[in-house]
Order: structure tokens, then C-alpha cells, then sequence
């Protein structure tokens, strides 16, 4: 059995969409940044706390994973409140950024890790356009205050790698790990 150690909609429709059946168990881990952590030990350090952190049976594999925005050494993670959203849509508008994902797969005593790293164009936003965003409410529990699958769309001019690891799971990498650690014995 896979267990999602997550309550991400997003994840959990990204699993569905790929046929892939699993039950959800979140993982409440603290995410706050340590003072100079690098974003590749602060995405492996998350995802793997998180996988620790979920109950598994023999023979279970738990999938936990985290998703950051970066931009100009700035992790931006979920926004505190609205005026923290409109900060970090300002900081996107009009330049590229990362999108960081950490995957951790578990069964066992034994881990794998991986992570995804896609850049995505954002177009120069209005002020209006921000403000208008923010109040749909969509950027609140979000990276980076956005959802390329929602709204946000319209803000992306392109990206370079994984769609599904923007939207917070590399599915990729889970198909490519998954088989292989379910079948060890």
C-alpha cells in the first residue's frame, strides 16, 4: 500500500490522475527554515522528517514530499496572510524562479530521495492584477502564493521541466522510485 504523507489536494489528484492507489496519512513536521540552509538541505531535510513521521505496516511504502519557491536565494514558502502573498506575487512578477520539490519514498528502514527543479517565467503583473489574486484566495495555502493549475495560469508565460512538480509533485520521479522500492523484498 502507498501512503500519502500529505493533505495536499493537489498531490493526492496527481496520484489518481496516474492510476496510482494510495490512502492519505498527513504528516505534521515543523517546516521552518534554519538560519543559512541551503534550499537543496532544506527540501531533502522536510521530506524526509515527513516520511519519518507517518505510520506505515510492513511491506507499506510512505510518500512525503515538499514544495518550495525560490527566487534570488529567497525560499518563499506558503504565505503567512494576504499581505505576504501580494510580497511574494510582486517578487514574481515579470522574472523567472524555481520550483523546488523534495521527494522521499519509505519502506521501512530504507529511504529514497529524489528532487525536481522546474523554472517557470512569470508576465509583469499589475498591482490590480495582485491585489485581484490575492482576494480569490487561491494563493493561500499555496508555494509561492500561486497554483499554475488555477488562476495563476494566465501569470505564466512559460516553464522548463516537470508541470506536475509545480503543481507539487513530480510525478516522475514517483513512477520512476515507486515500482522499484515496493518490489524489494
Amino acid at each position: 500500500m502507498l501512503i500519502l504523507a500529505s493533505q495536499s489536494p493537489r498531490r493526492s489528484e496527481i496520484l489518481r490522475q496516474a492510476g496510482i492507489p494510495f490512502v492519505v496519512k498527513p504528516a505534521h513536521v515543523d517546516e521552518s527554515v534554519h538560519a543559512g540552509e541551503p534550499v537543496a538541505d532544506y527540501i531533502r531535510r522536510v521530506a524526509q522528517q515527513k516520511a519519518a513521521a507517518v505510520e506505515a505496516g510492513v511491506g507499506d511504502v510512505v510518500l512525503a514530499a515538499d514544495t518550495v519557491v525560490v527566487i534570488g536565494g529567497e525560499i518563499l514558502g506558503k504565505p503567512r496572510d494576504p499581505a505576504d502573498a501580494e510580497r511574494m506575487l510582486e517578487c514574481l512578477a515579470g522574472r523567472e524562479h524555481e520550483v523546488v520539490t523534495g521527494i522521499c519514498l519509505r519502506r521501512g528502514a530504507e529511504l529514497l530521495y529524489d528532487q525536481a527543479v522546474t523554472r517557470v517565467w512569470f508576465k509583469p503583473l499589475t498591482r490590480e492584477e495582485i491585489e485581484q489574486y490575492v482576494a480569490s484566495g487561491e494563493p493561500m495555502d499555496k508555494a509561492g502564493a500561486y497554483a499554475i493549475q488555477g488562476i495563476a495560469s494566465k501569470f505564466i508565460e512559460r516553464i522548463n521541466g516537470s508541470y506536475t512538480n509545480v503543481v507539487g509533485l513530480p510525478i516522475e520521479l514517483v513512477t520512476k522510485y515507486l515500482p522499484e522500492l515496493a518490489a524489494r523484498p
